[in-house]
Order: C-alpha cells, then sequence, then structure tokens
C-alpha cells in the first residue's frame, strides 16, 4: 500500500529562510512522487512512529545534506491532488540553517535548488507550497524566524 494513494499521507515541509530573507525551494525532478515539475519547499514523508520535528529534520539532511533549526508550525495543508488521485496532510514549518549548504543528494528527485525573494518566487508551485506561501504572507500564523 502506497501512502496518499492508498490512504492519506502525511509529509512534513520546510520554509527554510537565510540571512538575507529568502526561502529554499526544490524544483521536482521525475522521480518525485508526485507535481514534477513544480517548485516547492523541501520535506517530506513521515515514517511511522516518527514525530513531524524528528521527520522535517531527517528529510532535509537526506535530500539536502544541511542541518537545520526547526521554528514554528505555521500551517497543515490539504494537499488533495485530484489529477493525480493522491491525498496529503502536509505541516509546514519555519527553519533556518544550523550547518552545511544545500546540495542535491537525491538527483532524480529534485532537479534545482534555489533562493527566492517571497515577492519574486517561480509561478509553477505546488499546491501546498502555494497554500503555505499565502498563509504566511497573510500572517495568519505565528512566524519564530521572520525575514
Amino acid at each position: 500500500m502506497k501512502p496518499g494513494v492508498d490512504y492519506i499521507g502525511v509529509g512534513v515541509g520546510a520554509m527554510i529562510f537565510n540571512e538575507k530573507g529568502k526561502v529554499l525551494l526544490t524544483l521536482r525532478g521525475a522521480k518525485s512522487r508526485n507535481q514534477i515539475g513544480k517548485w516547492e519547499f523541501p520535506g517530506g514523508r513521515v515514517n511511522f512512529g516518527e514525530k513531524l520535528e524528528e521527520a522535517i529534520r531527517r528529510e532535509i539532511k537526506e535530500e539536502l545534506g544541511i542541518e537545520i533549526e526547526v521554528g514554528d508550525l505555521y500551517y497543515v495543508a490539504d494537499d488533495i491532488l485530484k489529477e493525480e488521485k493522491q491525498h496529503w496532510v502536509s505541516p509546514a514549518f519555519t527553519c533556518k540553517i544550523k550547518r552545511g549548504v544545500p546540495k542535491i543528494l537525491e538527483p532524480g528527485k529534485f532537479e534545482k535548488i534555489g533562493w527566492f525573494s517571497l515577492d519574486n518566487l517561480p509561478s509553477n508551485l505546488s499546491l501546498a507550497t502555494k497554500l503555505d506561501i499565502e498563509t504566511y504572507k497573510h500572517g495568519r500564523c505565528s512566524h519564530f524566524f521572520t525575514p
């Protein structure tokens, strides 16, 4: 059975800010589970028995080779992808880098990574990232790390 397809999946996301107030996005590649070709906040699936903050730290280390400090949980997106017949619940956290420089460690899953201003984001964002940014920009959450 596959999470997100056979049952609702849980996947965490990290809105990672740098010292210039820019946010890190990853471009989903051909080996991604869904939304190929979309920019999104990095993250991934929560394993059984794993706490959300543990999952986001693990995923970011595995995917980008960096250690992060996890801030506030600021939004939980209903990531319902009707055309792909998937359903995910996606909690997102504000974060910052503690150690390391982001690099792609899972080629194929990501094609590119980049730092973007919240006022100059790519147009092809994933559904959860669109919802996260809308919530963040409209101040409907508390902010631990503000740009």
